[in-house]
């Protein structure tokens, strides 16, 4: 199992616990999540993560549930993986900005069972770090078709439809919805 952390930093030699910088609604008994914690993603869905750190998006993918008509929606004949949805004015960004991804010991880790997230409550050492300077061509190499709209708001209903949705950073959308 490879797992991975995305960072703007090159020079972390070490992964403390921490909480999370903005704290969400949390299931009943799950409030913990907000604490501190080390967070990685796995190989399959490291496709979320590669965009500037504050980039809202927003990313889907089937599941089983998908119907055919959702898949169609929003999917036609392609043959991608996920589709991500970003705003246009983060395109110069995403074709400027680099990442640095590590890789993470899954030893100490334990899955979410949610969008491929880890967690460890304990300390974690990297053991690998590598540059991504072109986050479009990584997103393609990972079949994760790039898509830009003016805003997202028009995709806030997303949720309601039979695909996997995923949202990241959308506080700093333009005019997203704020419940």
């Amino acid at each position: 199992m490879n797992l991975f952390h995305f960072s703007d930093d090159p020079a972390i030699a070490h992964f403390a616990p921490r909480p999370v910088h903005t704290a969400s609604a949390r299931p009943p008994g799950r409030a913990w999540l907000n604490g501190p914690l080390v967070w990685a993603i796995s190989d399959e869905r490291q496709g979320m993560y590669l965009f500037p750190r504050d980039c809202p998006r927003i990313l889907l993918w089937p599941t089983e549930a998908t119907t055919a008509e959702d898949k169609a929606r929003f999917w036609g004949d392609a043959d991608w993986r996920m589709i991500a949805y970003v705003e246009e004015a983060w395109l110069d960004d995403i074709a400027r900005a680099a990442l640095y991804r590590y890789d993470m010991p899954p030893e100490t880790f334990e899955s979410l069972d949610d969008a491929g997230m880890w967690i460890s409550r304990a300390p974690v050492t990297p053991f690998g770090i590598e540059v991504i300077a072109d986050l479009a061509g990584a997103l393609s190499q990972q079949r994760v078709e790039l898509r830009a709209l003016p805003t997202l708001a028009p995709l806030a209903d997303v949720w309601s439809t039979t695909l996997h949705a995923s949202g990241i950073r959308l506080r700093n959308a333009r005019n997203w919805p704020r419940s």
